[in-house]
């Protein structure tokens, strides 16, 4: 494929901070436009970085100017009023305009499984699930409508060595190191997939400039099905734990306590998911995620330990445990 000239609005969190350097090493020109305030993920060399937040449609405008691009991938565009803004910021001058979605959009609970593309959008539970729900029905309208050229991506639970798929981080490592009992959720046997970053970004790399892709949904998971309690342990014996006080409390008696972890319990964690990727590795030959969370658990223990900055307690996960399990 020839190079292309991609846009990048986000590109140093956990996904972006892939994918960027995935789409240099394809030989693309890629522009970055974010804050330039990430500390946790540098920018990778060769990226052109353009200033703007997001947010603030005048100076994202600012921050684009007349370029046209090849690809515009948004990160960072939760709301539908943002996707909106993007159908008019970028008709005319972008081939392919990919949407960042969510596999939290998928039917909760869902019905059966494995998880397709054609599983039924719809989640009672989680306002940022159905934020992206009401994004995706505005880009296939502006699609079948004016032929916006857009593709969407529903990533599930995608990981890096920054960023622990359990809740509180290295809070709960902590807690496992000192003995101390650690909240999992449900019964800790339903299923969960986790994906590691750089997986993910090899099979994304595949969707920039593909025709074939205009007007689809792709779903891009890893295969690595675990249960919670095994997410815990691999964690534990990462940190040199050999068998964690895992506590197990029902989902929603930790949402009537904690605000900030219930929406993602009850609209995501708790429900087990299993994914079906063949669309995607139809789209992309001989793509397979190959990273196990055997080594992502040491990746992320080896990542914290690396930098005692890196090891602040977070109160909140603190006073919950507290608060389900006393003190």
């Amino acid at each position: 494929m020839a190079a292309l000239k991609v846009a990048f609005i986000g590109g140093t969190g956990i996904i972006s901070s892939a994918c960027a350097p995935a789409a240099l090493a394809a030989g693309h020109d890629v522009t970055l436009i974010n804050r330039g305030r990430t500390s946790i993920r540098p920018v990778p060399a060769g990226a052109t970085i353009r200033t703007a937040d997001a947010r603030d449609p005048a100076a994202l405008d600012a921050a684009i100017g007349d370029d046209n691009f090849d690809v515009v991938v948004n990160f960072v565009a939760f709301t539908p009023e943002q996707v909106a803004a993007d159908i008019d910021r970028f008709t005319g001058r972008t081939g392919q305009y990919v949407f960042i979605s969510s596999a939290s959009a998928y039917q909760k609970p869902p019905h059966s499984l494995p998880v397709r593309e054609s599983t039924p959008l719809h989640n009672p539970f989680w306002q940022y699930s159905r934020d992206k729900i009401s994004c995706e029905e505005i880009l296939i309208a502006a699609y079948r409508e004016s032929g916006f050229p857009v593709t969407i991506v529903r990533p599930s639970h995608t990981y890096d060595a920054a960023s622990s798929p359990i809740h509180g981080g290295w809070t709960m490592i902590d807690r496992m190191r000192r003995g101390l009992p650690v909240l999992v959720h449900g019964d800790g046997t339903s299923l969960w997939t986790l994906t590691h970053h750089t997986d993910f970004a090899r099979a994304f790399t595949g969707l920039l400039g593909n025709s074939r892709a205009l007007g689809e949904a792709y779903t891009i998971t890893s295969d690595d099905v675990l249960t919670w309690d095994q997410i815990y342990r691999l964690l534990g014996a990462a940190a040199g734990v050999v068998d964690p006080r895992l506590v197990h409390v029902a989902s929603e008696t930790i949402a009537t306590v904690d605000p900030e972890w219930g929406p993602s319990l009850l609209g995501d964690k708790s429900h087990s998911v299993v994914f079906d990727n063949t669309k995607i590795k139809a789209l992309v030959p001989g793509w397979t995620a190959t990273i196990p969370f055997e080594q992502g658990a040491r990746e992320i223990v080896d990542w914290h330990l690396a930098d005692p900055a890196r090891q602040a307690i977070h109160a909140g996960t603190v006073a919950t445990i507290e608060k389900l399990l006393g003190p």
